[in-house]
């Protein structure tokens, strides 16, 4: 995608957001506005919707609306963190109560901007949140025999040493950033390649299964597996 590049240049995507709000006017000019500064949207506009999408795929960073059809953003909010949903939030409303904000940070939110807002303080905040993500996970990740040390790139299984290509180990470190997520193909192909790779090829497959090879292969607990249809979970 490449929306707002001058001809010749090459736009990357720098991060993915998920936007849950029902007005439709303000949702275009969100999407055409984050798409300008190279940020890929996925649109949502009631409490179904949002949660679906929000848990069967990969968001960098959530921008939620309060009032929504289906219910409202603090009990989505509530919602996707009881399914353990780390993703940050950021909640977007016209209500400025001081109550308000303080009940959407209860439910889990990580930030909060009152309408009328200046786009660009939007756009600071979001990539402020996105930064914090990876500073809240642990220097060295585990689950079952699996240990990640993502800051020595060492990994091992069962205490013994695994040897990871740089690709191999990227896609790796994708899967423990969203362990127990589900995380589509364009989302894994956009954090391991760039915005070039084509995501109709089969490298992911061939990446995921060298993957699985080194880390899966004759272990009873399998730790990668595919959701047809959706992408790749990550988790016991």
């Amino acid at each position: 995608m490449s929306h707002g590049a001058p001809r010749g240049e090459v736009a990357f995507i720098t991060m993915r957001v998920l936007i849950v709000e029902d007005d439709p006017e303000l949702a275009r000019i969100l999407r055409d506005g984050f798409s300008e500064q190279h940020i890929e949207t996925v649109m949502a506009s009631t409490v179904a919707e949002g949660s679906e999408r929000a848990l069967l795929g990969h968001h960098d960073v959530i921008v939620l609306d309060v009032m929504l059809p289906g219910g409202t953003g603090f009990e989505l909010c509530a919602h996707l963190r009881k399914r353990s949903l780390t993703t940050p939030i950021l909640m977007l409303t016209a209500r400025d109560a001081v109550d308000d904000r303080v009940r959407g940070l209860e439910a889990g939110a990580d930030d909060y901007l009152t309408k009328p807002f200046a786009f660009r303080e939007l756009i600071a905040r979001v990539r402020a949140l996105d930064r914090r993500l990876p500073s809240l996970l642990p220097e060295v990740f585990r689950l079952a025999d699996l240990e990640v040390d993502l800051r020595a790139r060492r990994v091992t299984r069962a205490g013994t040493p695994v040897l990871l290509t740089g690709k191999e180990f990227t896609l790796l470190e994708c899967f423990v950033r969203h362990a127990g997520q589900v995380v589509d193909r364009a989302s894994i192909t956009a954090h391991v390649w760039d915005d070039n790779h084509d995501p109709f090829t089969n490298v992911l497959e061939v990446l995921v299964r060298r993957l699985r090879s080194k880390i899966d292969d004759n272990h009873a607990t399998r730790l990668i597996h595919t959701v047809r249809g959706a992408g790749y979970r990550f988790g016991e």
